[in-house]
C-alpha cells in the first residue's frame, strides 16, 4: 500500500487572524513541485496551496510536509501544530524555518534547513524505518541533473497564465538584511542552460506562454545570460524575473534580454537615500543613478517592479513619504514595500540586538507591517504610520493609473499593462483592510 504526502504552500494570516484568500494564484511556488518531484513514486502525493484552496485536515495522509515563505511562517506554525494533534509526521522546510531551526523544531517532528534536494529522499526512508531526526541539512553544491517538477500537481488548480522555471538559486551579493544572503553567504548556484530550457519547453507543451525565471540575480553572469536569452527567444516564450538594477549599464545585454521576450524585472532597489543603502551593505548600488537606470530599462520595453525596505537609520519620515514621488515619477508598475525587520538568523537580528535596539522581542508578531526595532530618526509607531501613509498614497487611484495606463508601452503591450492595473486594484483594495501587497 502505498504511503501518502501530503504538500502545502500556507497563506499568511491578515491582522485580525483571516487567512488572504484569492480566487486565483498567480504567483505560484516552485519548491513543492520539486519536492514532489524527488519523491519516490511509491509515495501517493497531494499538494495543497492555501491561498485558493481549503487544508484537508482530515487527510489521510501519513506525513505532512509544509514549506514557510515569508510572514506565513505563523501560520505555518499552526498548520504543524494541529497535524501533530491529529497524530501525523510533519517536516517543515522553506527559508523562514531555516533561518530559526530551534524555534521550528518546537512544533514539528523534524526541519529540514536550507536546500531540501540533498536530504529528502533520506528523510523519507527514515520516517519508514522510524529513524527519522530533528534536522537535515545538506549544503547543496550543484542544481544539475534535477528532475523536472510535478508541474502536473498545478495544472487543475486555479492558478494564472505562467509557471515557474529554477535558472539559479542564491545571490553573489552580500546585503545583511537579507535571507538570501543569510542562508547561502554570497553562494550563487546556476543550472546548466539545457535543463532550464527542457523546464520551459515542458511549460510549453503544457500549453503556457509565459514563465516566471526564479532566480535572486539572473543577469549576474552576463555568458550564462546572452546564451540563455538567445534560446528562449527561440521558443517565443514571454518571461519575468529579477536581478540588480545595473543590467542597464550594459546595453548589448539589455537588449538581448527585451529581444527575448523579458517583458518585466523586478529590483529590489530598497531605499532613495544613498546611506540606507550603504548600511543596508548595498552601496555598490547608487540611488543618484537609478531613474536613468529605470528608464533604460523601460525605453527596452521592459516593466520595472520594485521592492524597498523602510525603517533603517537613515531614513526619516519625509524621505519615507518622498519615496512616494520617486515611485510616481518613475512609473514603477508595481512597488512593494517591507519595513526593515530583523528575523532572528539573520545578520540584522545579530546587529540590532546588539545595539540595543529591538523594540518588540516578541518574534510571533513579526509581520514586516509594524515596526519591531527602533531606527534613528523616529519612533517605531512613526515608521509604522509612515509606511502605510506610504502605501496609501502609492496606491492611490491617480498613481495607479499613472503608473500603469498613463505609460509610453502601453500601446506596445496594451494586455500586459491592463494586467499590471489589475493587480494594482487588487494591491490596492489589499492596503485599504491592512494586507500589504505580497499575494497575487
Amino acid at each position: 500500500m502505498k504511503k501518502k504526502l501530503l504538500l502545502i504552500q500556507p497563506t499568511p494570516y491578515v491582522k485580525n487572524g483571516e487567512l488572504i484568500k484569492r480566487e486565483k494564484l498567480y504567483f505560484v511556488g516552485l519548491s513543492l513541485p520539486l519536492l514532489a518531484a524527488f519523491t519516490p513514486k511509491e509515495w501517493e502525493i497531494e499538494l495543497i496551496l492555501e491561498t485558493i484552496e481549503d487544508i484537508p485536515f482530515e487527510t489521510d495522509a501519513d506525513v505532512i510536509g509544509i514549506s514557510s515563505m515569508g510572514h506565513a511562517v505563523i501560520r505555518t506554525l499552526d498548520i504543524a501544530k494541529e497535524f501533530r494533534k491529529r497524530g501525523k509526521t510533519v517536516i517543515l522546510g522553506g527559508y523562514m524555518v531555516s533561518l530559526m531551526p530551534e524555534e521550528a523544531k518546537k512544533y514539528c517532528d523534524s526541519v529540514v534547513i536550507g536546500d531540501a534536494e540533498g536530504v529528502w529522499g533520506e528523510v523519507l526512508k527514515d520516517i519508514e524505518k522510524g529513524t527519522l531526526k530533528p534536522y537535515y541539512r545538506q549544503e547543496l553544491i550543484s542544481l544539475e541533473k534535477m528532475p523536472l517538477p510535478r508541474y502536473d500537481l498545478l495544472q487543475k488548480k486555479n492558478i494564472g497564465d505562467f509557471l515557474p522555471v529554477q535558472a539559479g538559486r542564491g545571490c553573489p551579493n552580500i546585503c545583511s538584511f537579507c535571507s538570501v544572503y543569510c542562508l547561502y553567504r554570497g553562494r550563487y548556484i546556476r543550472r546548466s542552460i539545457p535543463e532550464v530550457i527542457r523546464d520551459i519547453q515542458h511549460i510549453k507543451s503544457l500549453g503556457f506562454k509565459k514563465i516566471l525565471l526564479l532566480d535572486d540575480n539572473i543577469a549576474s553572469d552576463e555568458a550564462y545570460m546572452y546564451e540563455l536569452c538567445r534560446e528562449i527567444k527561440k521558443l517565443k516564450m514571454q518571461w519575468m524575473s529579477q536581478c540588480s538594477i545595473n543590467v542597464a549599464k550594459n546595453d548589448r545585454l539589455l537588449k538581448i534580454i527585451a529581444d527575448s521576450g523579458c517583458i518585466a524585472l523586478s529590483f529590489g532597489l530598497e531605499s532613495i537615500k544613498q546611506e540606507s543603502l550603504t548600511e543596508l551593505n548595498k552601496g555598490w548600488a547608487k540611488t543618484s543613478e537609478y531613474p536613468e537606470l529605470i528608464t533604460k530599462i523601460r525605453d527596452a520595453g521592459i516593466e520595472v517592479s520594485t521592492e524597498m525596505v523602510v525603517g533603517t537609520d537613515a531614513d526619516t519620515v519625509e524621505s519615507i513619504l518622498d519615496t512616494a514621488r520617486f515611485i510616481d515619477e518613475n512609473k514603477i508598475i508595481v512597488p512593494r514595500f517591507y519595513i526593515l525587520t530583523p528575523i532572528p538568523g539573520t545578520d540584522l537580528f545579530k546587529k540590532l540586538e546588539a545595539k540595543n535596539k529591538i523594540y518588540n522581542r516578541n518574534i510571533y508578531s513579526y509581520n514586516g507591517t509594524e515596526a519591531v526595532h527602533i531606527p534613528g530618526n523616529m519612533t517605531p509607531e512613526e515608521l509604522t504610520e509612515a509606511y502605510w501613509k506610504l502605501y496609501n498614497q502609492v496606491f492611490s487611484l491617480r498613481s495607479i493609473i499613472n503608473r500603469t495606463l498613463i505609460n509610453k508601452n502601453f500601446f506596445k503591450k496594451p494586455l500586459n499593462h491592463l494586467f499590471y492595473f489589475f493587480v494594482n486594484l487588487v494591491y490596492r483594495h489589499d492596503i485599504k483592510k491592512g494586507i500589504p501587497p505580497n499575494i497575487f
